[in-house]
């Protein structure tokens, strides 16, 4: 699995850019919403990544942050007809933000003006995140409106990351908790969540 490209931005398209790692140049797909956010070409570049496998090529998709990626995977993964060409049009058509609090107020609507997304497939994306995955009540707890601590947004960010993997939410939650009545405040999401994997794999 490549988790991750650091190297020098050869080129870049609202589509796609090339990343120069070591000599080897990748070619990455990625969403409009990191297009805004990369560094002038011939500059550095840390780009997050997934690797999509199909019979005949393999994808890399690219993303500016872990934020963008999580939600990519939680729509491939988790969302009955959203592949990745669909993810990647969800998440160039509105930003994270935007998109949590669309799902967090059941606002189909919103979602359903994306390119790509009828509104069917804008109830189900609802449905299953919100219903299904418990991933919208994980988002409104976490929403500025909660005044969240950053104490309170390591936590979120670990559960959620465990949602991704596929865990549920109620015992994703019991594990972190766990993490941190056993190891204390933790300064990172990573590290709740390596710390709960070994908890949930035992």
């Amino acid at each position: 699995m490549i988790t991750f490209l650091e190297g020098k931005l050869e080129e870049a398209l609202p589509t796609q850019i090339i990343v120069n790692v070591g000599g080897v140049g990748y070619q990455v797909l990625i969403p409009l919403s990191s297009y805004d956010r990369l560094p002038a070409p011939g500059t550095q570049v840390h780009i997050f990544t997934q690797l999509v496998i199909r019979e005949d090529e393999h994808i890399l998709i690219g993303f500016c942050s872990r934020a963008e990626r999580d939600l990519y995977r939680l729509l491939v993964h988790h969302v009955t007809g959203v592949g990745p060409k669909l993810a990647l049009a969800i998440l160039s058509g509105m930003s994270v933000d935007s998109f949590k609090a669309a799902v967090v107020a059941a606002d189909t609507a919103a979602i359903s003006k994306i390119s790509g997304v009828g509104k069917k497939t804008a109830e189900r994306v609802v449905l299953e995140l919100k219903d299904k995955l418990g991933v919208a009540a994980e988002w409104e707890a976490a929403s500025a409106t909660h005044a969240p601590t950053p104490a309170d947004i390591i936590m979120h960010d670990a559960v959620l990351a465990l949602i991704t993997l596929g865990y549920k939410q109620v015992e994703a939650h019991k594990a972190v908790k766990r993490v941190l009545e056993i190891e204390g405040a933790a300064t990172e999401s990573e590290v709740l969540v390596r710390q709960a994997l070994k908890i949930l794999t035992r």
